[in-house]
């Protein structure tokens, strides 16, 4: 999941008697092997419009991947959990993400640089997970933040405790948490952060493509996760690069180490827009977000679709219907695509829809729906879109941390190859009418 950092597995106290009685294999809670804190995490998904969530244990335990051992690793042991990733056959959720997108992170950083007793409301508006002490006493003051505000608002990252620990610090004491917070990442960070903060990987970064399940199963990318090098008959050259959106301290950002003043660090996999197109026709930008927001994106694997600035999705599905419906003709292939960095990417027609209805091929919805507006003034995330699964699948991305910890010697950036056919509209209809033939001879109509 690139749109977060933390690692977590449901365990085997799951309290869910759908998990329990698959036959998935669970993480073992009370294996020797992991060394449980006395943290209780409440991990909450999505924006405003959804509430998913996963609650556990938070530890540490070895991890083996793809050939790579590594000891001491922060985890979550779920035991209660609404999300969809025990229907696709996985345990748990592996994130991408940068620290600062990480709230295990950002307690242990804080049990590690201070033994200041802890503060709920340091990680109230963190996007995906909320950090509270195992304690009775002290959970009816850590429940679930309501959605009554935008994700990107309610819930970006805030480390108010580094970059102003008190009303008194000066900005050699804000420089100097700052540094002890970069220093702790091979020890605390995530998982692949500290694999390149400890000189693990050959390539600091990670390459995925994702394979289409639906609508022409089977055509398209490879499904692959390439950790620590290019894949197979890929390299560098091959893709087009952009820079990540970097934050300053007034947006929420940390604030620069003495000996860097002029730093500047990303919180997520989020790179700038120029443009978005319908059809080859560029849409007008959105009315909603704030004057002085830059057009940005956050590229995230773990978002099952394409989500926009509500004004903007509305204006898109009526020139879709041609009205307020959301359905529409399957076999008129539409392309929605990204200008980032000079370049188009669109998302393959195929990628872009869903059967409206099991019964008929006829008519079709987007992968498409609106998500919360960034509040300049409010501070937190100042992304515009989110691109999901519908156009990672559209895509081979690379994304490439850098230099982590002092990002202007080798800054982080994410690089594109689109891998969509030019026939990929005339592909659809001739799936469809491959979809009809079948219906005409045994019944079956389903992408």
């Amino acid at each position: 999941d690139t749109g977060s950092s933390g690692l977590w597995v449901i365990s085997s106290n799951c309290n869910n008697t759908d998990i329990l009685s698959s036959n998935l294999p669970l993480y073992p809670q009370d294996s020797p092997s992991f060394k449980p804190s006395t943290l209780d995490a409440t991990l909450l998904y999505g924006d405003s419009h959804t509430e998913t969530h996963a609650f556990g244990r938070i530890g540490q335990d070895s991890i083996n991947l793809a050939g790579l051992h590594f000891g001491g690793q922060y985890l979550a042991a779920i035991n209660n959990t609404n999300t969809s990733v025990a229907e696709t056959g996985s345990v748990g959720i592996f994130g991408l993400g940068f620290p600062l997108n990480r709230c295990i992170f950002g307690y242990i950083l804080k049990q590690y640089i201070s033994s200041s007793s802890f503060q709920c409301n340091m990680v109230q508006r963190v996007p995906c997970l909320s950090i509270c002490p195992w304690s009775a006493s002290r959970r009816q003051k850590c429940t679930v933040p309501q959605f009554s505000r935008g994700y990107s608002t309610a819930f970006s990252p805030r480390f108010e405790w580094i970059t102003r620990p008190s009303r008194t610090s000066n900005i050699d004491e804000v420089s100097s948490m700052t540094s002890r917070a970069l220093a702790s990442y091979s020890s605390q960070g995530p998982l692949l952060v500290r694999l390149i903060e400890l000189n693990r990987l050959s390539v600091p970064g990670f390459t995925v493509s994702l394979q289409r399940n639906s609508v022409d199963k089977g055509s398209g990318n490879m499904g692959l996760l390439s950790i620590g090098e290019f894949p197979p008959e890929l390299d560098e050259e091959d893709f087009n690069w952009v820079p990540l959106r970097h934050y300053l301290p007034s947006q929420g950002g940390l604030h620069p180490p003495n000996d860097t003043p002029n730093e500047t660090y990303p919180i997520s996999w989020e790179v700038y827009l120029d443009d978005v197109y319908l059809d080859g026709h560029k849409l007008p930008r959105s009315n909603l977000s704030s004057p002085g927001t830059a057009l940005s994106t956050l590229v995230d694997t773990g978002n099952s679709l394409l989500r926009g600035p509500p004004d903007t999705v509305s204006h898109i599905y009526h020139i879709l219907n041609r009205g307020p419906a959301e359905t529409f003709p399957c076999d008129t292939p539409h392309m929605l695509a990204f200008e980032i960095g000079g370049r188009l990417f669109p998302v393959d027609p195929r990628d872009f829809i869903s059967q409206a209805f099991e019964s008929q091929v006829e008519l079709c919805t987007a992968n498409l729906v609106d998500t919360d507006v960034p509040v300049l003034s409010e501070g937190g995330y100042l992304y515009n879109w989110s691109l999901g699964v519908p156009f990672v699948k559209s895509v081979i991305t690379s994304f490439y941390y850098g230099n982590i910890t002092r990002p202007s010697m080798e800054p982080p950036r994410i690089g594109f190859k689109s891998t969509v056919p030019l026939d990929a509209g005339e592909r659809l209809r001739q799936l469809l009418s491959r979809l009809r033939e079948r219906e005409r001879k045994f019944g079956i109509l389903c992408f």
